[in-house]
Protein backbone atom coordinates (compact mmCIF):
# COMPACT_ATOMS: atom_id res chain seq x y z
CA UNK A 1 0.00 0.00 0.00
CA UNK A 2 1.27 3.48 -0.71
CA UNK A 3 1.26 6.33 1.58
CA UNK A 4 -0.80 7.89 -0.52
CA UNK A 5 -3.59 5.66 0.03
CA UNK A 6 -3.53 5.78 3.76
CA UNK A 7 -3.48 9.44 3.39
CA UNK A 8 -6.51 9.67 1.44
CA UNK A 9 -7.95 7.30 3.79
CA UNK A 10 -7.49 9.08 6.97
CA UNK A 11 -8.55 12.43 4.97
CA UNK A 12 -11.42 11.17 3.74
CA UNK A 13 -12.53 9.29 7.57
CA UNK A 14 -11.69 12.86 9.02
CA UNK A 15 -14.18 14.40 6.57
CA UNK A 16 -16.86 11.64 6.94
CA UNK A 17 -17.31 12.05 10.86
CA UNK A 18 -17.09 16.03 10.60
CA UNK A 19 -19.03 16.41 7.55
CA UNK A 20 -21.38 13.55 8.46
CA UNK A 21 -21.90 14.35 12.30
CA UNK A 22 -22.58 17.89 11.27
CA UNK A 23 -25.48 16.79 9.30
CA UNK A 24 -26.51 14.17 11.56
CA UNK A 25 -26.64 16.57 14.30
CA UNK A 26 -28.45 19.15 11.93
CA UNK A 27 -31.10 16.83 10.18
CA UNK A 28 -31.91 14.44 12.72
CA UNK A 29 -30.55 15.18 16.36
CA UNK A 30 -31.66 18.87 16.25
CA UNK A 31 -35.17 18.64 15.00
CA UNK A 32 -35.83 15.76 17.78
CA UNK A 33 -34.26 17.81 20.85
CA UNK A 34 -36.48 20.66 19.63
CA UNK A 35 -39.73 18.82 21.15
CA UNK A 36 -37.56 18.89 24.64
CA UNK A 37 -37.58 21.13 27.42
CA UNK A 38 -35.58 23.94 27.35
CA UNK A 39 -33.19 22.06 30.83
CA UNK A 40 -33.31 18.58 28.98
CA UNK A 41 -32.76 19.82 25.57
CA UNK A 42 -29.78 22.05 26.04
CA UNK A 43 -28.81 19.49 28.97
CA UNK A 44 -28.35 16.71 26.06
CA UNK A 45 -26.83 19.19 23.24
CA UNK A 46 -24.06 20.09 25.93
CA UNK A 47 -23.75 16.02 26.45
CA UNK A 48 -22.94 15.77 22.84
CA UNK A 49 -21.42 18.42 21.31
CA UNK A 50 -19.36 17.59 23.99
CA UNK A 51 -18.12 14.37 22.86
CA UNK A 52 -18.50 15.24 19.31
CA UNK A 53 -16.69 18.62 19.20
CA UNK A 54 -13.46 16.01 20.91
CA UNK A 55 -13.84 13.97 17.93
CA UNK A 56 -14.12 17.02 15.68
CA UNK A 57 -10.57 18.00 16.65
CA UNK A 58 -8.96 15.30 16.26
CA UNK A 59 -10.79 15.08 12.12
CA UNK A 60 -9.27 18.56 11.78
CA UNK A 61 -5.43 17.22 12.46
CA UNK A 62 -6.36 14.07 10.59
CA UNK A 63 -7.67 16.16 7.55
CA UNK A 64 -4.76 18.98 7.81
CA UNK A 65 -2.10 16.61 8.09
CA UNK A 66 -3.20 14.31 5.25
CA UNK A 67 -4.21 16.90 3.37
CA UNK A 68 -0.95 18.53 3.19
CA UNK A 69 0.62 15.26 3.13
CA UNK A 70 -1.16 14.25 -0.05
CA UNK A 71 0.09 18.18 -1.57
CA UNK A 72 3.55 17.89 -0.43
CA UNK A 73 3.55 14.57 -1.99
CA UNK A 74 2.66 15.65 -5.96
CA UNK A 75 4.11 19.08 -4.97
CA UNK A 76 2.12 22.17 -4.54
CA UNK A 77 3.16 24.04 -8.01
CA UNK A 78 2.21 21.04 -9.92
CA UNK A 79 -1.35 20.03 -7.78
CA UNK A 80 -4.48 20.78 -9.52
CA UNK A 81 -6.00 23.92 -8.42
CA UNK A 82 -9.19 22.66 -6.89
CA UNK A 83 -6.97 20.98 -4.35
CA UNK A 84 -5.45 24.50 -3.13
CA UNK A 85 -9.31 25.35 -3.11
CA UNK A 86 -9.76 22.54 -0.90
CA UNK A 87 -6.75 22.97 1.50
CA UNK A 88 -8.10 27.06 2.01
CA UNK A 89 -12.00 26.28 2.31
CA UNK A 90 -10.78 23.28 4.76
CA UNK A 91 -8.61 25.92 6.64
CA UNK A 92 -11.84 27.96 7.21
CA UNK A 93 -13.84 25.38 8.55
CA UNK A 94 -11.44 24.58 11.19
CA UNK A 95 -11.84 28.39 12.20
CA UNK A 96 -14.89 28.67 12.21
CA UNK A 97 -14.69 25.46 14.63
CA UNK A 98 -12.38 26.63 16.91
CA UNK A 99 -14.41 30.36 16.75
CA UNK A 100 -17.54 27.91 17.97
CA UNK A 101 -15.27 25.89 20.36
CA UNK A 102 -13.61 29.16 21.74
CA UNK A 103 -16.97 31.17 21.97
CA UNK A 104 -20.57 30.08 21.83
CA UNK A 105 -19.59 26.43 23.30
CA UNK A 106 -18.01 27.70 26.72
CA UNK A 107 -21.25 29.98 26.74
CA UNK A 108 -23.54 26.70 26.33
CA UNK A 109 -21.10 24.73 28.86
CA UNK A 110 -21.87 27.74 31.30
CA UNK A 111 -25.50 28.25 30.97
CA UNK A 112 -26.38 24.59 31.68
CA UNK A 113 -24.20 24.49 34.67
CA UNK A 114 -25.90 27.58 35.96
CA UNK A 115 -29.37 26.45 34.63
CA UNK A 116 -29.70 30.14 32.33
CA UNK A 117 -31.47 28.45 29.84
CA UNK A 118 -32.14 31.48 27.65
CA UNK A 119 -28.73 31.91 27.94
CA UNK A 120 -28.21 28.46 26.97
CA UNK A 121 -30.55 28.83 24.22
CA UNK A 122 -28.76 31.99 23.04
CA UNK A 123 -25.31 30.23 22.94
CA UNK A 124 -27.34 26.87 21.21
CA UNK A 125 -28.74 29.37 18.41
CA UNK A 126 -25.20 30.68 17.45
CA UNK A 127 -23.66 27.38 17.80
CA UNK A 128 -26.09 26.32 15.16
CA UNK A 129 -25.63 28.57 12.54
CA UNK A 130 -21.45 28.13 12.66
CA UNK A 131 -22.64 24.52 12.25
CA UNK A 132 -24.68 25.47 9.02
CA UNK A 133 -22.16 27.21 7.85
CA UNK A 134 -19.85 24.83 8.24
CA UNK A 135 -21.72 22.15 7.11
CA UNK A 136 -22.71 23.91 3.82
CA UNK A 137 -18.42 24.83 3.17
CA UNK A 138 -17.94 20.86 4.17
CA UNK A 139 -20.48 19.72 1.48
CA UNK A 140 -18.75 22.50 -1.38
CA UNK A 141 -15.55 20.59 -0.34
CA UNK A 142 -16.84 17.37 -1.15
CA UNK A 143 -18.07 18.69 -4.14
CA UNK A 144 -15.14 20.19 -5.04
CA UNK A 145 -13.16 16.98 -4.41
CA UNK A 146 -15.49 14.97 -5.92
CA UNK A 147 -16.60 16.95 -9.24
CA UNK A 148 -13.30 19.48 -9.31
CA UNK A 149 -11.13 17.63 -11.39
CA UNK A 150 -13.69 17.31 -13.62
CA UNK A 151 -13.19 21.09 -14.59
Amino acid sequence: MKLHHLMLFIHLAGVIVWVGGMAFAHFCLRPAALELPPAERLGLWSRVLGRFFRIVWVAIGAIVVSGFAMLLEVGFAQAPRSWHVMAGVGLVMAAVFASIWFGPWRGLQQAVMEASWAQGAKAMNEIRQRVMLNLILGTLTVALATLGLAF
